[in-house]
């Protein structure tokens, strides 16, 4: 029997979003939200660029009041656009935000649940954390129901509460209980006016995560409009190949509302690259498997080949095309041919991408945001040029506190923002140098690269 499908569209502003609405592109702010006329000049940048929905942080109450010249700025400047109030770590932040904002970004991994450091937990302590959620959630759906202001429950798969990875772990369906919690208690509420997006650095997590959220979603008879991201992918062409192995594919499968390409580059790059994710796969349907020869080696090896692709369209359509045809991890080698030429250096960030093979270095880098307090898009640049060479390990650059340790993953060593021009280093989860100066940061890193026995020269 065919189930009936509660299917809501969700107005943001002068967007409505899901349904058969065209899917749209996105990016966010790395301006200090306070300061009102640069937030202003960059979101006009990103609408003239193509974004359709503009977020900005709020880590204050100051800073989300400030979203109301914000808005009134812009229409000034007879700029439209929605503001989604990105928020973190405090229930008192949304509410003053979703005054203001049209939408608003909560974490379940932090509106509530705060680190305790706790590894057990008792089904009651379970039950009297699921009480304290519903009533300050209840007090949101109050401001956002006045203000028509609409929700998107972000979850990010490195800042699941302690609750999620003592029941879950670390895992795709770890994110998707965390974002069923609060979607839950918002039916209960009878607020249905939610975005989901469930995001991670991993392209396979990430994949795995909104898969099981749509499939679930379509089991319990309702569904809400998704967002999509690779978060913390980094810069150049390894972020993008990351993005289009985890968007592209989504969308590919008819899954997916709105998407957010993260770089950490200057935020205007995001959306042109995000309008061609949306222009090849965004077709609201699954669409056919694409062609591909089998080499039956020992280690099969999946052959791709393409004729009249500029690069980009190369980059997204192989990047899509194999991680789609390896969705069960069968396949380890891949070689694609363009032209009759091989690209090789291609093939190999797709695998690494994908976790199969790892041909040099793996960074995990947040985009630069307003909580950022260093240049991260450089300190990105020259962590790369002095460690790309290191085959196989995993450096992770994050620029505040939100993305820091958590959203690490399992890096082996992390480079983590600590306030104006200061830098923490990790060796795995353990900070191991505080509040170093950023230009002296990146030889500290080596420092203890080294000491850990991980350093090899660019000739080894």
């Amino acid at each position: 029997m065919k189930i009936l499908i509660e299917n809501h569209i969700v107005k943001i502003a002068n967007i409505e979003i899901g349904g058969q609405n065209p899917i749209v592109a996105q990016s966010m702010t790395n301006t200090n939200t306070l300061d009102t006329q640069a937030s202003v000049n960059q979101i006009i940048e990103l609408v003239n660029a193509g974004s359709k929905i503009v977020r900005l942080t709020c880590r204050s109450i100051k800073e989300a009041e400030n979203l109301k010249n914000i808005k009134e700025l812009l229409i000034k400047n007879e700029i439209r656009i929605p503001l989604v109030a990105d928020t973190h770590f405090s229930p008192a932040v949304a509410e003053a935000a979703a005054v203001y904002a049209d939408k608003v970004r909560i974490n379940p991994g932090n509106y509530i649940d705060k680190r305790r450091q706790k590894s057990k937990f008792t089904e009651e302590e379970h039950k009297e954390e699921l009480i304290k959620i519903r009533g300050k959630l209840g007090r949101l759906i109050e401001i956002c129901e006045e203000n028509s202001t609409a929700v998107r429950i972000g979850v990010n798969h490195g800042s699941l509460s302690e609750r999620m990875l003592f029941r879950y772990g670390n895992t795709a369906r770890g994110m998707y209980e965390s974002a069923m919690e609060f979607i839950k208690i918002f039916r209960e509420l009878n607020f249905h006016n939610l975005v989901i997006s469930l995001k991670a650095s991993y392209v396979p997590t990430m994949m795995e995560a909104n898969k099981l959220l749509h499939d679930e979603m379509h089991k319990k008879g309702f569904y809400y409009p998704i967002h999509l991201g690779v978060t913390e992918a980094g810069d150049g062409e390894e972020a993008r190949v990351k993005s289009a192995a985890g968007i592209g594919s989504l969308l590919a499968e008819g899954i997916g509302d709105t998407i957010r390409v993260s770089l950490t580059e200057n935020p205007i790059e995001e959306i042109p690259f995000a309008d061609k994710l949306i222009e090849i796969y965004g077709k609201r349907q699954t669409l056919p498997m694409p062609y591909y020869e089998l080499n039956r080696t020992s280690k099969p090896q999946i052959i791709l080949k393409y004729n009249s692709h500029d690069e980009e369209e190369l980059l997204i359509n192989s990047s899509v095309d194999f991680t789609r045809l390896n969705e069960s991890g069968l396949y380890k080698k891949l070689k694609i041919i363009t032209n009759g030429e091989p690209k090789n250096e291609l093939s190999d960030i797709i695998l690494q991408a994908l976790g199969i093979k790892y041909s040099k270095a793996e960074f995990i880098a947040c985009p630069s945001c307003g909580r950022t307090l260093f240049n991260i898009i450089d300190e990105l640049k020259k962590v790369k040029q002095k460690t790309s060479h290191l085959k196989g390990l995993k450096i992770a650059v994050m620029g505040c506190i939100v993305n820091g340790i958590g959203e690490m993953a399992d890096a082996d060593y992390g480079y983590v923002g600590a306030g104006a021009g200061k830098v923490n280093l990790y060796k795995q989860k353990q900070i191991i140098s505080k509040n170093i100066n950023e230009s002296l940061a990146v030889d500290e890193l080596i420092k203890i690269i080294k000491e850990n026995g991980d350093w090899k020269l660019e000739t080894e």
